[in-house]
């Protein structure tokens, strides 16, 4: 039998209490964090996936102590009977979005020797956007000690037949529902059912069947690439079986509920201005369109090419010889113009994002995108940490 790059796999799931299990993922609101404060205040002493994970608001605050206490979390939770074992299973998700709309996916696991993150790979799972190899380190130093593992990852499969998710609503009332619960601050709601062995296999295999090659890849990561990239180097540090492997979400991009959405480039510490006039001068004028905002002022203007692109290269000129100055990268409008006129020295810069139609496309023929072109969904749309699976530290 074949290798399948998406597979069934352990599930851990909580046996109660998913309304303060259940947080977003760890890359949302690193600007916000009163957020996060209201998540551990909803999570109290309960069992939380808050206590497992490590919100980048947090990175460069005592991570340290931090990573301590989120792998002792860990081990507590895995010998102290939270957790429900589900062997040779994927889960179906339902997830109600905030909007209302429904997103549909399933939980399994990705095989990383199908995965490569490197420039110009022509792997069947492959990365969306450049990988940013200084941010892979802080998270390997997180998981290299935990003995399980909590995705955010989101993989996407282009299935324009809706030949495998879709094809598995019809089935649900077959399976097992093993939650349905509402997601704290606004995240909506979700739903899940175990799919098990037989049923799980031909998933896999249905997968595998979509169509792909010529460059094109099988399955592209939608969602949480550096994670991913971490979870990999991960697994060559110690390459065993349970290693091998990453618990993910995979999710049709033709889902009409997934919609790409822009991630906009928030600025602090800056000489706003100064920032806006380099913009300004720096790129040449074109259709897209770029609106800023600042604490008293806002407008616009045009550039030809990607905001992602020809925008981060004028940030990063700008906050590299700037001690104090520095990009947050920020999913939704309001957050954005929020921040920037909370106080003096803060730009942002909003601009529409690419069509999702566009991905695969892109990727067959040019590679990677540049990082943080798109997201999927702001940030109440993210993937909520709910599903959990052993792994061996490192």
């Amino acid at each position: 039998m074949r290798d399948y790059p998406f597979v069934k796999t352990e599930i851990l799931l909580p046996h109660s209490g998913f309304e303060k299990w259940a947080c977003i993922a760890c890359d949302q609101f690193t600007s916000e964090p009163g957020y996060w404060l209201e998540a551990a205040r909803i999570a109290g002493d309960s069992p939380s996936a808050l206590k497992c994970i490590l919100p980048e608001v947090w990175l460069g605050n005592d991570d340290e102590r931090r990573v301590s206490e989120i792998n002792a979390n860990m081990r507590e939770y895995l010998g102290g009977g939270v957790f429900e074992e589900f062997r040779d299973s994927m889960i179906y998700v339902e997830r109600e979005l905030p909007d209302g709309s429904v997103r549909h996916g399933v939980v399994g696991a990705v095989d990383l020797e199908a995965y490569d993150y490197n420039a110009g790979s022509v792997s069947e799972v492959r990365a969306t956007e450049a990988t940013v190899i200084e941010r892979i380190p802080p998270r390997v130093a997180i998981r290299r000690s935990a003995p399980i593992e909590l995705p955010h990852i989101m993989l996407l499969c282009d299935d324009p037949k809706g030949e495998v998710i879709e094809s598995i609503e019809p089935e649900k009332r077959n399976l097992r529902k093993v939650y349905d619960f509402e997601l704290m601050q606004g995240g909506g709601r979700i739903r899940g059912w175990l799919i098990e062995r037989k049923d799980a296999d031909r998933i896999s295999e249905a997968v595998s069947a979509l169509p792909h090659g010529n460059n094109t890849p099988l399955i592209a990561v939608g969602d949480g690439n550096h994670s991913l990239a971490s979870a990999k180097e991960c697994y060559r540090q110690n390459p065993t079986e349970r290693n091998r492997y990453a618990l993910a979400e995979l999710i049709n991009i033709h889902d009409p509920a997934l919609v790409f959405e822009p991630i906009y480039r928030v600025v602090f510490g800056c000489d706003t201005d100064e920032l806006i006039s380099l913009a300004k001068k720096s790129i040449p004028e074109g259709k897209t369109r770029i609106v800023y905002y600042t604490e008293t002022t806002e407008g616009e203007f045009s550039i030809d090419g990607l905001p992602a692109d020809l925008l981060q290269k004028v940030i990063d000129a700008y906050v590299a010889g700037r001690p104090d100055a520095y990009c947050d990268y920020v999913h939704g409008e309001d957050s954005a113009i929020s921040l920037a006129r909370s106080g003096p020295g803060i730009a942002a810069f909003l601009f529409a994002g690419m069509d999702k139609s566009e991905l695969f496309p892109y990727v067959a023929e040019h590679g990677a995108l540049p990082r943080k072109t798109f997201s999927m969904g702001e940030a109440r749309s993210k993937r909520y940490y709910v599903e959990a699976r052993r792994i061996d530290p490192v």
